[in-house]
């Protein structure tokens, strides 16, 4: 089972694709006509698959996807807050926490589901690789015992060769933000972690999509969303590659909380800003029998979590009667 997040990356952009109206130079937008060359197409399906053609690839044949608003489909985030740490403890515990309410490096006293499936006898490894230095406490990997790599803390899992390689590259590059390693190397060292671990749930969080839209540069929030969908495919490919995983993986798909619209508003997200409350999910691979867009849906972030137990035959929101229930995407167990 791997659950993959992309921080703060808009259902806009899943669902239609690039925003031609935010392509400008007043954007950060260094070269306006390549942006339209490369994303813009004459309908919203061609435009999305221009941005993201992976995942709506796997929509197409073997996958499901809710948060559509134009087909009436919502994924609604509800601890009230709408942004990063609130978001991933909802999604990652199953209940909204009125006590997480900043993103301070403060351990999380509620249990994950990642804690929670290591504690199962039949899961030997659980692991996590991220973007954001604030998820070793979001997932609390000293009481957890989840193996947590993130931020630009050095990689150490994998072939020693490769590794020693992949953190001299991180170590001397520059880096745009200290909190926020680039996802390339986040994705790296998660698929060195399947090729030697092999761990039974993999986390892979994806940071870039929200530092760029922060910084105001639309030009590379759209890129980092193609390269996230590029590293997605890597993931999904090595599962192919590999026995443990092979025709018996399911991906989930998410992000952590929604943002604004128009020129500044797409920038940021909170409380006050209308749209930072809706978000989007997508499944595909093993397992997964409801298919294609979903239409009319009404779904919550918290549900993600049970899900992910879902998706391997673990029944998550029975631990506890405040978890939410598994989004109903698997056949009935």
């Amino acid at each position: 089972m791997i659950l993959i997040t992309l921080d703060g990356l808009r259902l806009e952009e899943v669902f239609t694709g690039a925003d031609q109206r935010l392509m400008i130079e007043e954007l950060g937008v260094k070269e306006p006509d390549v942006l339209v060359q490369r994303y813009i197409r004459p309908t919203p399906q061609e435009q999305r698959a221009a941005l993201m053609p992976f995942l709506w690839s796997r929509v197409g044949k073997d996958g499901w996807i809710a948060g559509d608003v134009l087909q009436d489909s919502i994924v609604k985030v509800t601890n009230g807050l709408y942004f990063s740490y609130p978001g991933y403890n909802e999604l990652l515990t199953g209940r909204a926490d009125a006590r997480v309410n900043s993103n301070a490096k403060r351990y999380n006293d509620n249990l994950t589901v990642l804690e929670w499936l290591l504690g199962q006898p039949e899961i030997e490894r659980v692991a996590a690789y991220c973007s954001w230095d604030v998820f070793p406490f979001i997932i609390n990997d000293h009481r957890s015992q989840v193996y947590v790599n993130a931020g630009w803390t050095p990689l150490t899992v994998g072939v020693p060769e490769v590794i020693a390689e992949l953190n001299f590259a991180a170590e001397n590059l520059f880096h745009e933000w200290e909190g926020v390693r680039y996802d390339a190397f986040t994705t790296a060292g998660a698929l060195q972690e399947m090729k030697q671990q092999a761990p039974r749930v993999l986390y892979v969080a994806l940071g870039e999509t929200d530092d760029w839209a922060h910084a105001g540069r639309y030009d590379r929030y759209l890129l980092s969303a193609q390269q996230n969908d590029f590293f997605i495919s890597q993931l999904w490919n090595a599962t192919q590659g590999m026995d443990a995983y092979r025709d018996n993986t399911t991906f989930i798909v998410t992000s952590d909380h929604g943002r604004g619209d128009g020129r500044n508003g797409w920038k940021s997200h909170s409380l006050t800003l209308p749209g930072s409350e809706r978000i989007w999910v997508a499944a595909f691979g093993a397992g997964v029998q409801r298919l294609g867009i979903d239409q009319g849906g009404k779904y919550e972030q918290a549900q993600i979590a049970a899900t992910v137990a879902n998706a391997i035959g673990y029944d998550f929101a029975a631990s506890a009667k405040e978890i939410a229930p598994p989004l109903p995407i698997f056949k009935p167990q």
